[in-house]
């Protein structure tokens, strides 16, 4: 099994979207490892974003970046085809609304040549996931209520992450919600490998400079076993 890498995908969800190519472009030429889409649709999360035929579009723009669609829907299986057919490489659903056919979906996602992501909310307790891990590539533990950008890093969903270190030490760990350089060495020791960062990337003068620290700090916790 591959070690763990540490991996920063910025969230477009703060870019400037009229601009979303020009952005994207922008943020993979200064370092980020995948873009991280956040797919919202009115019912599971109060906004709207966007859907599949903007990223099929995102796609046709940019061919080699790795795309992560973060599935902020009630309805998670309506948009595996239309998400694999856009050229999305992994599909990052939350499991609460469909609790009971969480393996069923991942089965979907996966037959339909992406990789299963399965998504936290704050509210819902770590071991909800746990019965299907051996399902999945990645488990998102959201460090903000999902739906809305810019809001303050919740610290106590660390032991989450925390947890899912401890038990499956080879998983990729994502956070997302409010995670920048002030937050960053909690979520790296806590065992946090796949970092989303809207804000504190998009807006910040050197976009660079900042991936550059936030993939340190992860890849120095995991280096020194810094990761629990």
């Amino acid at each position: 099994m591959a070690p763990l890498s540490a991996r920063i995908g910025p969230s477009i969800l703060n870019a400037d979207l009229s601009q979303l190519h020009e952005e994207s472009e922008k943020l993979l030429a200064n370092g980020a490892d995948y873009l991280h889409l956040d797919v919202m649709d009115g019912t599971f999360v109060p906004n709207l974003t966007f859907g599949h035929p903007v990223v099929k579009c995102l796609r046709n723009k940019i061919k080699d970046a790795f795309f992560e669609t973060h599935m902020m829907v009630q309805n998670p299986q309506q948009w595996i085809e239309p998400m694999a057919d856009a050229g999305v490489q992994q599909y990052t659903f939350h499991i609460e609304p469909v609790l009971d056919s969480v393996a069923d979906v991942c089965r979907k996602v996966r037959e339909s040549g992406m990789k299963v992501g399965l998504a936290l909310k704050p509210g819902t307790a770590v071991e909800a996931v746990q019965q299907y891990i051996d399902s999945a590539d990645m488990v998102l533990v959201m460090t903000v209520e999902p739906g809305f950008g810019g809001q303050k890093f919740m610290a106590d969903m660390m032991p989450k992450v925390q947890w899912l270190r401890e038990h499956y030490p080879a998983l990729d760990i994502e956070v997302d919600g409010g995670v920048g350089p002030a937050t960053i060495e909690q979520c790296s020791k806590a065992g946090a490998n796949m970092i989303v960062a809207g804000t504190a990337i998009i807006r910040a003068d050197d976009q660079a400079a900042v991936i550059r620290d936030l993939r340190s700090a992860v890849q120095s916790a995991i280096n020194h076993g810094g990761q629990c």
